[in-house]
């Protein structure tokens, strides 16, 4: 259940930094700011991989990514554990 919990944590916070982004959040805000830091450090492997001259585009996909994987490798870890 924790790393169930922990991925669907973690996609959490990459789909509300898409949200706040497509959104146009103040950037200064603090609570912007930590999600924009959290959402950064979770997808910094995958930041780049999609360049496209849309910035929200970019950021939909670079973000969207990280977020999927997380999904499908924690839900898988721990529907795999349970079978244990």
């Amino acid at each position: 259940m924790i790393i169930h919990s922990l991925a669907d944590v973690a996609a959490g916070f990459l789909g509300l930094w898409i949200l706040l982004y497509l959104l146009d959040a103040n950037q200064v805000n603090v609570f912007v700011g930590f999600v924009h830091g959290v959402a950064d450090w979770l997808a910094g492997w995958s930041q780049d991989i999609f360049v496209m001259e849309t910035e929200g585009l970019r950021v939909f996909f670079n973000y969207a990514l990280p977020a999927l994987m997380y999904l499908a490798v924690g839900h898988g870890a721990a529907a795999w554990l349970r079978r244990l």
